[in-house]
């Protein structure tokens, strides 16, 4: 009985080593229309006075969102966002956030929310940059911070409903294209 368990073990840890690592899972291609899909939304929603909008983009190349806007701070404001509720949590395994971006040369924030996220403003963040040229970046769910001090300090992938890319806490003009999203 012990040999055959060995055996068991042994044939076991040779398949896992020689099977390929989880492959990525996309949730969005910009395909199928997904202006069913994403929200755009300004901090007017709370009194700010930023502008901005969201086009889906088809034609000369890959199908991809692209969100431009003037981000103001007046009147307590500071944000444009374009987000999309997930059907399904990711699978299990997933360690992160993956998007295909461009735009001008930029920091631009990723925010998830989940069953912790009960109040609008709540949420969880973390940065990337833009350059002008398609680039795929790679955001771990341990670089996520909380948005308030009465949340757990990284998400919970197994809640998350929402996925979200926004222009944030700064006076400045906003352009990015997103081609991609999905979890890693």
């Amino acid at each position: 009985m012990r040999r055959q368990l060995s055996l068991v073990l042994t044939l076991a840890l040779g398949l896992a080593a020689v099977l390929p690592a989880q492959a990525d899972t996309v949730i969005e291609d910009f395909t199928m229309h997904p202006e069913n899909r994403w929200r755009f939304f300004t901090d007017a929603v709370m009194g700010g006075v930023s502008t901005g909008r969201l086009e889906m983009v088809t034609g000369n190349g890959a199908p991809h969102a692209r969100m431009t806007g003037h981000i103001s701070t007046a009147n307590n404001g500071g944000f444009i966002q374009m987000r999309r509720d997930l059907d399904a949590p990711p699978p299990a395994g997933t360690t992160g956030l993956r998007l295909i971006v461009r735009g001008n040369g930029q920091r631009y924030f990723a925010h998830l929310r989940n069953g912790a996220t009960l109040m609008p403003w709540q949420y969880y963040q973390a940065p990337f940059e833009v350059t002008p040229d398609w680039a795929e970046v790679r955001l771990p769910f341990t670089a996520f911070h909380a948005s308030g001090r009465m949340m757990p300090g990284t998400p919970a992938v197994k809640s998350l409903r929402s996925v979200a890319v926004v222009a944030y806490g700064r006076e400045h003009e906003a352009e990015i294209e997103v081609r991609e999203v999905g979890f890693y």
